[in-house]
């Protein structure tokens, strides 16, 4: 069993009995799915909801539009199954506050959303969530049961 450090704009694939960690969760989304059957899972640390706006796009880890498609693609080629596949996820803090902020201010809503979306176009439901406030966390994806702990900056820990 090891943990895998999963990096800001990165996602990862790991199978039963490793571990998927990401640190520091702002405004940025932990995504992360687990095929119940096979024990395959994938965690992103997206950034931004969408590609398409961005001056560079290059790292498709960086979006949540371009990260869960190609996580979930790299996970089907090791051997799941798109049916037996849910999600978890974390993140979305407002980390700051701007004075007459509008709406493109609010990324972590926006990851949040855009997540959601992606999520259910894919037809993968989302059996927990820790989303959304205005503290830090840090989420690990156990491979062998599905639970995800989160640590949240002065809140403690859960696991979902």
């Amino acid at each position: 069993m090891s943990m895998i450090k999963v990096g800001m704009a990165d996602y990862k694939i790991a199978a039963r009995p490793d571990y998927l960690t990401t640190l520091g969760l702002g405004s940025c989304v932990g995504i992360g799915l687990y095929d119940k059957l096979t024990g395959i899972i994938g965690m992103a640390h997206i950034m931004l909801p969408n590609s398409s706006s961005a001056m560079d796009s290059s790292n498709i880890a960086k979006f949540a539009d371009t990260a869960i498609p190609a996580m979930l693609d790299e996970m089907l080629k090791m051997g799941a199954a798109k049916f037996h596949i849910v999600a978890k996820i974390a993140g979305g803090a407002k980390m700051f506050s701007y004075g007459g902020e509008n709406d493109f201010m609010k990324i972590g809503a926006r990851n949040i959303m855009a997540t959601e979306e992606i999520l259910g176009n894919l037809k993968i439901p989302i059996l927990a969530q820790d989303t959304g406030g205005n503290c830090g966390r840090t989420i690990e994806l156990n491979s062998v049961n599905g639970s995800l702990l989160i640590r949240t900056v002065g809140k403690g820990t859960q696991t979902f």
